[in-house]
């Protein structure tokens, strides 16, 4: 785990509370300002006592999910390089990065689960990701990999305990400590935890007043206004354009639904037990490989097997995006391979292809 420094001390507390040993600590010489801290996974975490009911607990983290990835669910596909974020590549429900040294944690965690589809073509980039390898941040390849394992219920599930280790758990430590209850309240804090700069933004509040003092809704309501302006005034202009999660914060706080009762509207997206039992967007759950014939259609072609041909292709050079839709690009594609093998320059993938192609990927 890599942590900024100043926030080292309670991330191990936090750690040891949950019944993780710490093994090791030292500043990461590759990125100045941050620890990284090497631990030992307990069996069963004990944070899971502190947990709030389910769907409270669910909907903090949809809210977290929403800014994120603009999705209840979190998109757990997601990859994205932005120019000037010191994270660098980012991956996943949370975003986590490159830089920051969590994605390579993320990935080798997935890599050891048993039944991970595709851990042994990404075990190979993770010497890459460990060094943070300027490579990983344009290696299309490797991007349409990581595309393709949000197919994987098992990377689903990995990601879903490590952003718990890495944020949920610890965020509701944190709020426990300081006598923070209202699920609105824990998801401002786990909003922090994701975001960054959670002990900072808190002392800044209490500068002004104690939540024993206080009470919680008047302090959670000040240390939303204190983090807004923080971000608002902040020199990253990424960070400055983060001010809308205060935002959404603080309309919650004027309806009162500190309880986080469902349903609820954020930032135009529906927190209900319908979406937060869907499939999440961007994963593919069928059809599989070589049960139908893929073209361009109207509407466009969606599922597995559009992926995983669209992987096999990024394997054979083609700068194609495996985004699992069947536009006119694939098709492009398709034709380029058809014309090399001798045949007939269609841009449909019958049944046969599709087979030859994935079993080539596999």
């Amino acid at each position: 785990m890599t942590v900024l420094c100043t926030d080292c001390t309670e991330r191990r507390g936090d750690l040891e509370q949950s019944g993780h040993q710490v093994v090791d600590i030292r500043e990461d010489p590759t990125l100045p300002g941050y620890c990284t801290l090497r631990y030992t996974r307990p069996a069963a975490s004990s944070a899971r006592s502190l947990m709030m009911p389910a769907s409270q607990a669910d909907a903090a983290r949809a809210i977290v999910n929403i800014f994120e990835t603009g999705t209840v669910r979190g998109h757990y596909g997601m990859v994205t390089v932005l120019p000037g974020d010191t994270g660098r590549l980012t991956y996943g429900r949370a975003q986590t990065t490159l830089g920051s040294g969590n994605l390579h944690l993320l990935i080798e965690r997935y890599c050891s689960t048993v039944g991970a589809r595709f851990g042994a073509r990404l075990r190979a980039w993770l010497p890459a990701l460990s060094s943070r390898s300027p490579a990983a941040d344009t290696d299309l390849k490797l991007h349409n990999i990581l595309r393709a394992c949000a197919d994987d219920p098992v990377m689903r599930d990995v990601q879903d305990a490590f952003f718990d280790d890495l944020f949920w758990d610890p965020a509701l430590r944190a709020a426990t400590r300081m006598g923070i209850r209202s699920p609105l309240g824990v998801a401002v804090v786990y909003d922090s935890w994701v975001h960054g700069s959670w002990p900072l933004m808190r002392d800044r509040t209490q500068s002004g007043g104690t939540l024993q003092k206080l009470g919680e809704h008047e302090w959670i309501q000040r240390y939303v206004r204190t983090r807004r302006d923080w971000l608002g005034t902040h020199p990253n202009a990424l960070l400055r354009a983060t001010v809308y999660r205060m935002d959404a914060f603080q309309r919650l706080m004027a309806l009162d639904a500190w309880g986080l009762p469902l349903p609820l509207v954020v930032r135009g997206q529906e927190i209900s037990l319908a979406t937060l039992g869907e499939l999440p967007p961007g994963c593919f759950d069928g059809p599989q490989p070589g049960t139908r014939e893929l073209s361009v259609r109207s509407p466009l072609l969606r599922g597995l097997d559009v992926r995983l041909l669209q992987l096999a292709l990024s394997d054979q050079g083609c700068d194609i995006r495996a985004d699992g839709v069947f536009g006119n690009a694939t098709a492009r594609f398709v034709r380029a391979l058809q014309r090399s093998s001798d045949l007939p320059e269609t841009g449909v993938a019958d049944a046969g292809l599709v087979q030859q192609l994935v079993s080539m990927e596999a």
